[in-house]
């Protein structure tokens, strides 16, 4: 368990958890297996990375969603960096993909989930590996293709309905809004906005090799194996100069 509150710092005014992957970890099993009495809203996890930072600069309503989560970690080695600089070293970056499938090891076959995101199939290929791999119990799966607004009374009712308590979804940008705004009626214990995770949960998708997260570089050889991505480092270069030159509240 992790023994006291963890020291959080504010990353460009959102908030940044010193945890690390085990106590993440930890954290999310605890919350889940805390006997619930009544009706609460779901906890949300964020995975803080550099271009979550920029798009809620730009979008009030995600920069509340993102200050109101219960858990805030490191996902992106500039989140880690720009931590530092606020006098908060971390134990190391909690990448989304990482800490899900940590928490699905240790849950094993104790554990309900719900995937939701990514392109049809996805979802249901995600579904068999982790059932094979970890024991999960998956108990519903929903692609992201639905309006997040006129859809998201169905999906958090069918999440709901299949009482899952891990609501895993990977809904592209805005995700943690989503989240956020529909956390009272999906009836998960907790949720974590995953990003790519299920695709590579799936197999559609392949993780980088581990000297590129090992060193910080991750992201750089994604955007060299995929042109398309060289449109995000403008974000990329923002954060960095917003890091070093500006002091936000």
């Amino acid at each position: 368990m992790i023994d006291s509150q963890p020291v959080r710092v504010y990353v460009l005014g959102l908030p940044v958890d010193g945890v690390s992957l085990d106590e993440a970890a930890t954290w999310v099993l605890d919350e889940i297996r805390e006997p619930q009495e009544g009706t609460r809203s779901a906890r949300l996890v964020v995975t803080l990375n550099p271009e979550i930072a920029i798009l809620a600069r730009g979008d009030e309503r995600l920069a509340t969603a993102l200050r109101r989560a219960e858990l805030s970690v490191a996902d992106g080695v500039g989140i880690t960096w720009a931590a530092k600089r606020k006098g908060l070293e971390l134990p190391a970056r909690v990448p989304g993909v990482e800490l899900v499938t940590e928490v699905l090891r240790r849950g094993g076959s104790d554990l309900s989930v719900f995937l939701l995101g990514a392109k049809p199939g996805v979802a249901e290929a995600a579904a068999r590996s982790v059932s094979e791999r970890f024991g999960t119990r998956v108990v519903g799966v929903h692609h992201g293709y639905f309006d997040k607004d006129k859809g998201a009374t169905a999906v958090s009712a069918m999440v709901r309905a299949s009482r899952a308590d891990l609501l895993l979804a990977g809904l592209g940008e805005g995700q943690e809004l989503f989240l956020h705004e529909n956390s009272h009626a999906v009836g998960a214990k907790v949720m974590i906005g995953v990003g790519g995770t299920l695709d590579v949960l799936a197999g559609t998708v392949k993780r980088m090799p581990t000297w590129t997260s090992r060193l910080g570089l991750e992201w750089l050889f994604r955007v060299l194996l995929d042109p398309s991505r060289w449109q995000r480092l403008p974000r990329l270069w923002r954060f960095t100069w917003l890091v070093l030159w500006r002091t936000p509240s």
